[in-house]
């Protein structure tokens, strides 16, 4: 029996050409008022981490086959579902990222595209008390969204 392919698949999701072995992640930087000071290092390694679990690229620090790169332009709280007494009745953090991607190989698959992601959080609530769980979850949301776009072209 055999099995024959019209294109490159793989059981990752991934849809890279063979011919891209490299990537890298150029430091995203905070382009936005607020935030936690650590939040462009930490989406800057969860980008990484990413590309490095679910592809066989090799990360490398400059000059990759495919370059991701970008700024983190929006930290927002805002208040939404409105109650009867005209009050917030969840609080909403929102973080965005404009991304820059080049595929060195093929530049037709170059883009700029802004992704965000939110997390609710109840409104007597801080948004102090819920940062340091609400953050990786949006994050996470946000690379695979990023990933998704880049790598398995969806």
């Amino acid at each position: 029996m055999f099995i024959t392919s019209c294109g490159v698949y793989s059981f990752t999701g991934s849809t890279l050409s063979p011919d891209i072995k490299t990537v890298t992640v150029n430091n995203f930087v905070l382009a936005t008022a607020g935030g936690p000071a650590n939040l462009p290092l930490t989406f800057n390694e969860k980008l990484k981490e990413y590309y490095q679990r679910y592809t066989n690229l090799k990360v490398v620090p400059a000059n990759g086959d495919i370059v991701l790169e970008g700024n983190i332009t929006g930290y927002d709280l805002l208040a939404v579902a409105p109650t009867a007494q005209d009050q917030a009745g969840v609080n909403r953090l929102q973080i965005t990222v404009l991304v820059r991607f080049y595929n060195n190989k093929d530049e037709t698959k170059n883009f700029e595209q802004s992704f965000s992601f939110y997390q609710d959080f109840p409104q007597g609530q801080t948004l102090s008390q819920n940062e340091s769980r609400l953050v990786p979850k949006i994050l996470d949301q946000i690379v695979l969204d990023i990933f998704n776009k880049t790598a398995a072209d969806w």
